[in-house]
This record gives structure tokens, C-alpha cells and sequence, in this order.
């Protein structure tokens, strides 16, 4: 038998408390979710439908890296449920008309281009999706013509003349209570909330009588707001999420009145879109037929009810009134039900200024993943720009500091502890015994007590045991599960990260491969250790899948044990059950770029 310092029957250990936390987080074990069944509602989430008048930038990979992330948690919190993820590209509108003709290309073959560079970013960052929409397909135009005449049969429709500020870049007429004078340009107007030019415009079109939902939009926001600051066990992430961008749309229902919405465009201005139904000298407004994809992308009308309605869409701050004013009155003059939940992410800037490719200061994704690798530029997206209510500055030296910090806290980790300096110590104990040492088995002979509170930041905090250590890897996968059920992205992570530090630190403190110490101390930091990657490895699937599928494989932990179930001191198995088997792999490579002091 072997004596593991720091493991003493009927000792109880410290608790401790993960600082950054979201509020009013009550912490459960987690547990197996009761097996869905085949007529159980999917884990529906989206993206926005990308616009792809230009080449892919930053802001789009954050959306789609948000997406992703939440997608796979759902998939490893609940492995027999399914997960529906939609993205795409909105294909028509007159930019898209613009940009065709300036390249000398048809329309739809300049769309089938752009799109597919937006397929090709999905592909480099690993995005799993299951659905890539495009609004030039015939499965979504008549999903958009259904919706039309659904809603001029119930006299929601009608033409009209419309004077107002229209957006050329937005595709969008805005009202007047939503524009603005330049600041440096005089004579000129732009909008409030995405600072694009508008002129006046003059014309007949069609129009959707918005405001006759301005007070069953007010109630659904009030209501999910109430419904939050209530919550004990965390947010319930209802309405538009964080709570920042949702007040300001109970607010402006409030303050504002509610104007009936433009829903089409003479054919004659713009060409390329689809014709309003019975009235081909009109085209259907660009916002209106794009809104539509999230129904389309599920077979609507015909199918997709059993996945309606989405469970988290993931939006840019620049369209939220779209996604929480214009669609949901849609669907509610349809008889479908609104999103469980908008989530709203702010902006990548460069040098605190807004990217533009007048200014040069675009950020280019594809780059930035052959540079620094795929996990990495995720790993700085979700850690970085996952709290989602300010704008973050875009910075290759933090991508390179943060790159560097997953680098060396994981992947540096399991080399040292896979070492032969520690692993031939930790062998002599494993040789002295009769039977053959099982790790499960090993695990479950180590004594903790775990707890939910403590006076210990983990921001500063220095384990002195490796009891100490697994009572925080026990509470680990529920810490991480009440973050993501709070759509609160970058505290699931920096709790993973925090815990990865003080692992890292305690191997340092404890100095297994000192012969100052008796080789016991050196088999119980190993199986701790291996403990310790075998939990944050299954946590940050989400977040870096294909390092920690590199992470798992290495440590040989079976497909049906890399669930949040499993994310349990002693519930898994490690090596195959022999942690002696286990041998270190490289996790990342260097980044190829250099920086500027190693130039």
C-alpha cells in the first residue's frame, strides 16, 4: 500500500470559492439528464445569417466560435440529445447586387463564391454545425413566401407610400428617432446604432403592421427580466442576454412608438431578392427574407416544430432589434413561439477603433488560425471576448499571451507530469504491489470532502495538498455547467483556468521528482494529476476540441466517458485503468509568427 500526503481518513478538507463567477450560482452535482426520448425537443442555437458582401473578418469567427462552443457543451452535458446548429449566409439585397456587377459576376455566382468562404472559415475552426443555410436556396424562398401570405391573410400586410433614412450598407431604413448628424461631415446623417450613412428615400412598398405587437413584445421582455432577477439558481438567461442589451429593448418599447416596418423594395431599385408574392414589381425586403432563415434552415411549414423554437441565438450588438423586435413580432403574427434566449455579444475593435477596410485595421481569421493555430485563436475568443458586453480590442499580442497560457498550463502540464523523472519514482510503488493497480481504484482509496464555500480566492489561492486539489476538481463540472447554463462563456473557461494554475502550482510546491521525498508523494501528485487532465480535459472540449481530443486520446479515456457525467473525482477510468500506460503527447505547436521582441 501506498500513503498519498494530504490523505488522511475522516479528515475534512477546506472549501474553497471560484471567484468571477456569475451571481447567484447555486452549485449541484452533476448528474445524467433522464434519457431523452426520439420525440424530445432538439437543443436548438444559432448564428447570425452572415452577410457575405466581403471576405470573412474577426467579428464573424467570434459568432460562430460563440455558437460552437455552446453546441458542444449541450452535446457532452447530454450526449443522447439532439443538437441542431444553424448558420449560413443572406444572399440577397442590393449590396450583394453591387458587389456582383463590379466584379463582372452574376449575382448567384458571385453569392456561390463569398459563401463559400464562409463555409471554408467553419471548417478551419472546427466549427460543428449541422445546418449551413443559404437564402438563395428553394427550400428557404418558399418558406419566405409561406410566412408573406400568412400574414396578408390576417391584413398584416399593405402597401403603402414610406418616406424615410434608408442604409445602403444595413439594407435597412431606420425612423427618424434613430438617426443622427455626422460628427465631421456636414449635411450628412448617419444611424445611431451602426453608424452607417442613410439618405432620404421616397417610395411605394409593402409594409408590416409592427405596431400592433409593441405591448406583447414589452410584457415577453419585462416579464423575462423579472423572471431573472428572481432566479436562485442562476440566471435563466430569458429574453436577451447579458441583461444589458435587454433593458435597452424594454426601454425603447417603452419611450418609443412602435412604426409599421418596410417589407419590400420596387424591383426596380433592387432586383436581387425574392419577388413579393402575387406582386412581381416588388422585392421582399432583405432584413425580412433573412429573419425567415432560422425557420427555413428547419423545414418550416411542412417540418422543424419539433425543433422550434431556437434555444439560444447568438446575435452581434449592431442587430439586436431585428433579432428581438422585428422576427419575434413575425412569429408571433404566425402563431410561433419567440427564442428562449438572444445572446448578444459586443464587438471586436482594433486600436479602440471600429474594423473597416477603410482604415486597414481588419483582422483576418484565416490568418490568425495558420499563425497561432485553431485552438488557440478560440481559446482567446472565448476567454477574451466571452463576456460579451463590451467591445474588445483585437490584439496579437494577447492572442500570443493567452496562446501561450493554455500552452503552458496544459499542454506543458501533462509533459511534466508524464516525465520519466516523476512517472519512474511514481513506479516503484506500483512494483511493490501484488495485483496490478487500477486507477479508479486508486482514485476512489484517496479521502476528500468536497464543499461549495470557502474564504480561499482562487485567484490567488496555493494548494499545499493534492487533497486540497481534488476537492476543487470534484466541484469542477458543476462550477463549469452553472456558468454555461448562464451563457456566462469566459467564467466557465477562466474557472477551468484557475484550476489548471493551482495544479500546475501545487506540482511545483509538492516536487514529486525530488528524492527528498519518499516515491508515495511522486504516485499520489501522478494520479492527481492524470485526475486533474482527465476532468478539465473532458470540460474544455467545448472550448479547444481538438486539442483536448488529443488530451483524451492520449490519456486513453473511452468515447463514452468524455461526457460532464464523468466530470467526477474517481468516476472515470485513465490509461485503460493502468495510469502507468500513459504517456505524454505535444498538445500545441509554437506559433509560427514571431513576435515583435523576437524579431
Amino acid at each position: 500500500m501506498f500513503c498519498c500526503r494530504g490523505f488522511h481518513s475522516r479528515v475534512h478538507s477546506p472549501s474553497f470559492a471560484f471567484s468571477r463567477l456569475a451571481a447567484k450560482c447555486v452549485v449541484v452535482p452533476v448528474r445524467r439528464h433522464s434519457a431523452t426520448r426520439s420525440t424530445d425537443k432538439p437543443f436548438y442555437v444559432t448564428t447570425p445569417i452572415f452577410y457575405p458582401n466581403a471576405r470573412p473578418h474577426v467579428g464573424h469567427l467570434h459568432s460562430l466560435v460563440t455558437a460552437d462552443i455552446i453546441a458542444r457543451f449541450q452535446r457532452i452535458l447530454n450526449p443522447i440529445r439532439p443538437v441542431v446548429f444553424l448558420t449560413g449566409t443572406d444572399e440577397h439585397g442590393l449590396k450583394m447586387q453591387q458587389a456582383a456587377e463590379a466584379k463582372g459576376f452574376d449575382p448567384l455566382e458571385w453569392c456561390d463564391i463569398i459563401s463559400a468562404e464562409f463555409r471554408k472559415l467553419g471548417e478551419r475552426a472546427n466549427i460543428s454545425g449541422t445546418m449551413f443555410m443559404r437564402t438563395t436556396q428553394r427550400q428557404h424562398r418558399d418558406t419566405v413566401e409561406h410566412v408573406w401570405r400568412t400574414l396578408a391573410e390576417q391584413g398584416l400586410i399593405y402597401k403603402d407610400a414610406y418616406e424615410g433614412y434608408y442604409s445602403t450598407t444595413d439594407e435597412c431604413f431606420y425612423p427618424s428617432s434613430r438617426i443622427t448628424p455626422h460628427p465631421t461631415r456636414p449635411n450628412t446623417k448617419i444611424s445611431t446604432e451602426t453608424g452607417s450613412v442613410v439618405e432620404w428615400s421616397s417610395e411605394v412598398n409593402y409594409k408590416f403592421r409592427l405596431s400592433k405587437f409593441r405591448d406583447v413584445l414589452l410584457a415577453h421582455y419585462s416579464a423575462a427580466a423579472e423572471l431573472n432577477a428572481k432566479a436562485e439558481s442562476g440566471l435563466v438567461s430569458r429574453g436577451v442576454h447579458p441583461d444589458v442589451y435587454q433593458n435597452t429593448v424594454i426601454q425603447d418599447l417603452k419611450t418609443e412608438s412602435l412604426e409599421d416596418l418596410s417589407i419590400s423594395r420596387p424591383r426596380d431599385r433592387i432586383g436581387w431578392g425574392i419577388p413579393v408574392p402575387g406582386d412581381p414589381s416588388q422585392t421582399v425586403y432583405v432584413w425580412f427574407d433573412a429573419l425567415l432563415v432560422y425557420l427555413s434552415g428547419v423545414g418550416y411549414p411542412s417540418a422543424g416544430m419539433m425543433t422550434w423554437p431556437p434555444d439560444v441565438q447568438v446575435v452581434g450588438k449592431d442587430i439586436v432589434r431585428f433579432h428581438a423586435v422585428y422576427l419575434p413580432a413575425i412569429l408571433q403574427a404566425v402563431k410561433l413561439p419567440m427564442a428562449k434566449t438572444l445572446l448578444t455579444h459586443a464587438h471586436w475593435t482594433a486600436g479602440q477603433k471600429k474594423m473597416s477596410k477603410s482604415l486597414g485595421n481588419v483582422a483576418d481569421p484565416m490568418t490568425a488560425m495558420d499563425d497561432f493555430g485553431v485552438d488557440a485563436v478560440r481559446f482567446y475568443l472565448a476567454r477574451v471576448g466571452g463576456r460579451f458586453r463590451d467591445d474588445v480590442d483585437w490584439s496579437e499580442e494577447q492572442l500570443r499571451k493567452h496562446a501561450d497560457e493554455i500552452r503552458n498550463s496544459l499542454g506543458n502540464y501533462f509533459l511534466r507530469i508524464t516525465s520519466n523523472a516523476i512517472k519512474s519514482r511514481a513506479a516503484k510503488v506500483v512494483a511493490t504491489s501484488s495485483e496490478p493497480l487500477v486507477f479508479r481504484d486508486l482514485i476512489s482509496r484517496l479521502d476528500f470532502v468536497g464543499a461549495s464555500t470557502s474564504s480561499l480566492d482562487l485567484e490567488t489561492c496555493k494548494l499545499s495538498t493534492n487533497e486540497e486539489l481534488l476537492t476543487l476538481l470534484d466541484d469542477l463540472g458543476s462550477r463549469v455547467s452553472c456558468s454555461m447554463r448562464n451563457l456566462e462563456i469566459a467564467d466557465a473557461l477562466h474557472t477551468i483556468v484557475l484550476i489548471l494554475r493551482c495544479a500546475n502550482g501545487l506540482l511545483t510546491t509538492l516536487e514529486p521528482w525530488s528524492d527528498v521525498h519518499p516515491p508515495d508523494v511522486a504516485l499520489s501528485c501522478y494520479l492527481t494529476a492524470l485526475e486533474t487532465l482527465r476532468i478539465t480535459g473532458i470540460l474544455l472540449q467545448p472550448f479547444i476540441p481538438h486539442t483536448s481530443e488529443r488530451l483524451l486520446d492520449g490519456l486513453n479515456i473511452p468515447a463514452d466517458e468524455r461526457s460532464v457525467e464523468y466530470a467526477r473525482v474517481g468516476k472515470g477510468e485513465v490509461g485503460g485503468g493502468l495510469p502507468m500506460n500513459v504517456r505524454g503527447v505535444k498538445l500545441f505547436e509554437k506559433p509560427t509568427k514571431k513576435s515583435s521582441f523576437e524579431s
